[in-house]
């Protein structure tokens, strides 16, 4: 078999696993079609998933589905404000030998796992949620002068409500960058909303199968970054972060209006891994513009500050986005 009949029989396989996957968390969450291979993208880039949504859309109901489709390790930290980050990480404890000795031991906390499940993860303090910066960007733990690697892969899908921000603690713009993606969930339609409540409120349990392990998912993760990325597609992607730079060289006028902080390079390393996966899924080994226009806001609105000017003028991020990816042409002048 010639390397091209490789290429396209890896790209035909991935996209028939990615569809069991997608299809079995289908029988459990009613529509967010676009939430859905959102998580699933992060996950097959290496990456974490920072959920946005009011109460009850089914945020969580979608990651504890998820850990059911996968055969990996799965816990639920509940985010709270006297949570600290010892309840995260772990501990060092004393413990008794057969002997009688005395020793300190670590007891691994439930960060020690594959998918962590971080709820609400705005309602903890700022020196909790800095637990999570070592974990979530090298995956590993430092605890009493001893560093843990975790198992692989590991995945952080977080979430939080946008609306309820008493008591709550914003992430830090620090914490904010290590997400892949940031995944606002919308309301149901009519339909969907008829087929939930025929769901949950008649008694029937909904069982589903486990369709890929931790190596199928590393194995996908290292075709994922074979695709390949030609010069002048990576070209358009590096204008396209170089846009939301203020008075750059590449910005345009509503980013210097209303942008205080552009995008870092993790936006330009973002773009390039979740594009290769949209190729992936239309059957290609090659990125297109389309396949980054179609990651540029997930992958960009939680990178993108705006400035006091478009709070006052009930500007957000997206739109400043989208008008972005209107001005920026696919070839360079």
């Amino acid at each position: 078999m010639s390397t091209v009949e490789t290429m396209q029989a890896d790209a035909e396989a991935f996209r028939t696993r990615y569809g069991n996957v997608k299809e079995m968390i289908g029988r459990v969450i009613v529509g967010h079609s676009e939430i859905v291979d959102g998580v699933l993208t992060a996950m097959l880039c290496r990456g974490h998933c920072l959920l946005e949504g009011v109460p009850g859309l089914g945020k969580t109901m979608l990651v504890r589905t998820l850990s059911e489709v996968l055969d990996l390790q799965f816990n639920r930290i509940q985010f709270t404000p006297d949570l600290m980050p010892a309840d995260i990480l772990g501990t060092n404890m004393i413990v008794e030998e057969e002997s009688g000795r005395r020793k300190f031991e670590f007891q691994r906390g439930p960060v020690f796992t594959q998918i962590l499940l971080a709820d609400e993860i705005n309602r903890a303090t700022p020196k909790t949620q800095s637990a999570m910066l070592e974990t979530m960007q090298e995956g590993t733990v430092t605890a009493g002068g001893q560093r843990f690697e975790l198992s692989k892969p590991f995945f952080v899908l977080a979430t939080q409500n946008p609306i309820e921000q008493e008591g709550t603690y914003p992430l830090p713009e620090a914490q904010m960058d290590r997400f892949l993606f940031k995944l606002v969930v919308g309301y149901s339609s009519r339909e969907e909303l008829g087929t939930i409540v025929d769901r949950t409120t008649r008694g029937e349990t909904i069982a589903v199968d486990k369709v890929m392990d931790g190596d199928e998912i590393m194995r996908w993760q290292r075709l994922v970054r074979d695709v390949i990325l030609a010069p002048h597609v990576q070209d358009y992607l590096v204008r396209l972060t170089m846009a939301t730079h203020p008075d750059g060289q590449h910005s345009v006028p509503i980013t210097n209006q209303y942008v205080r902080w552009g995008s870092s390079p993790r936006g330009a390393q973002t773009l390039a891994l979740t594009s290769k996966v949209r190729a992936l899924l239309d059957g290609r080994f090659n990125v297109s513009f389309e396949d980054l226009r179609r990651v540029f806001l997930p992958a960009m609105r939680h990178r993108v500050l705006l400035n006091f000017e478009a709070q006052a003028e009930g500007i957000d991020t997206d739109q400043v986005l989208l008008d972005i990816l209107e001005k920026v042409p696919e070839k360079a002048d």
